[in-house]
């Protein structure tokens, strides 16, 4: 079949036999996701039509203000899941604890738990920036037909069997792996269907472009700042200088870091000594996706996927994209940086 005219559905059903465990349920999951998508996609572009846009008035648990759309989509993913009940818990970067998924008759059987941030880079929507949502899916330790324990959650990224971001932009994407490669799929509005329109998603081993907020330079630490040094220098020979392009939504810089070749960094800083970026909710998933498509991501020092999670809500500083640049950051890391490494 053509790819330009495969459905996401139909990529699905072709694909099965690349999943390691049961394929079905995992199956019935990704549809779940691609169905909460499409209805998040239609709410985002309402905005600035109906009061969706905003604060909502409340603090999640790291003391953020919330969005209106980032509760909403909260919502929205969190009921598809839940209506389907195609999983068996639930935790979410707007969520304060955990949520325990029962069946009808109380007991849920089924393997895997979804974890998520329903709409990164929410801040963006008032002055209409590309955000998205982030999610990444294990399969259970606790016993089939019990409810989920924390351990379910805070397993290494290296366990997770498939992960993903949806892209809501100039066009609506999903893009994901569940361990077999990387694939892209674009939302035909007209008739709301995914088609297959990046097959075989793959960073280039060096790119030419870091993504990074300068703003806080004075508070990174030394390596950090020799790096950036490093990649504003003059050096004819590997293209430097390099460009400098930052949306400050991880779902937009990562994404086109992928597909244009470069470093998206969330560092640690002097105010916030464990970066800003949740560990099972954005650097897990982002990194499976990452590593997948032959790129490589780090805390500066160690890789993301063995880091074991302590908390539900655990920071750690972000290194990913190409591989030659990430291993160049880690290097000025090691060198000027080795006392500040991060202990988990």
């Amino acid at each position: 079949m053509n790819n330009n005219h495969m459905t996401l559905g139909e990529f699905i059903i072709s694909n099965q036999n690349h999943f390691k465990y049961s394929s079905g349920e995992l199956s019935r999951l990704i549809n779940s996701i691609r169905l909460a998508a499409k209805v998040v996609n239609h709410e985002i572009r309402k905005a600035g039509l109906v009061d969706i846009t905003g604060a909502s008035g409340d603090i999640n648990v790291q003391g953020e203000t919330q969005q209106k759309l980032d509760v909403l989509a909260n919502d929205l993913f969190k009921q598809t899941l839940i209506n389907r009940e195609i999983v068996c818990g639930i935790a979410s970067e707007e969520e304060d604890d955990f949520v325990v998924v029962e069946g009808n008759n109380k007991e849920n059987n089924n393997k895997y738990v979804l974890l998520m941030d329903p709409l990164d880079g929410s801040s963006n929507i008032d002055v209409n920036v590309s955000v998205g949502t982030i999610f990444s899916i294990y399969r259970r330790v606790s016993p089939d037909g019990t409810p989920v324990t924390k351990e379910d959650f805070l397993q290494k990224g290296s366990e997770q069997v498939a992960a993903g971001y949806v892209a809501y932009g100039t066009s609506t994407m999903l893009v994901f792996t569940t361990g077999n490669g990387v694939n892209g799929f674009t939302l035909n509005p007209a008739i709301g269907t995914f088609y297959l329109s990046h097959p075989n998603m793959q960073y280039s081993e060096m790119g030419r472009i870091y993504s990074v907020s300068e703003g806080y330079f004075t508070h990174f630490q030394e390596g950090m700042k020799r790096f950036l040094i490093y990649c504003k220098e003059l050096n004819k020979e590997d293209n430097r200088p390099y460009t400098a392009r930052y949306i400050g939504s991880l779902v937009s810089d990562f994404h086109r870091n992928m597909i244009k070749g470069g470093i998206y960094i969330y560092p640690a800083t002097a105010i916030d000594p464990n970066g800003k970026l949740r560990l099972l909710y954005e650097c897990n998933p982002m990194a499976f996706i990452c590593e997948q498509a032959g790129g490589k991501a780090s805390d500066g020092f160690t890789r993301i996927l063995d880091i074991n999670p302590s908390e539900l809500h655990q920071r750690v500083p972000f290194y990913c994209g190409s591989k030659k640049m990430v291993e160049k950051a880690e290097e000025f890391m090691t060198e000027f940086s080795k006392n500040d490494k991060p202990t988990y």
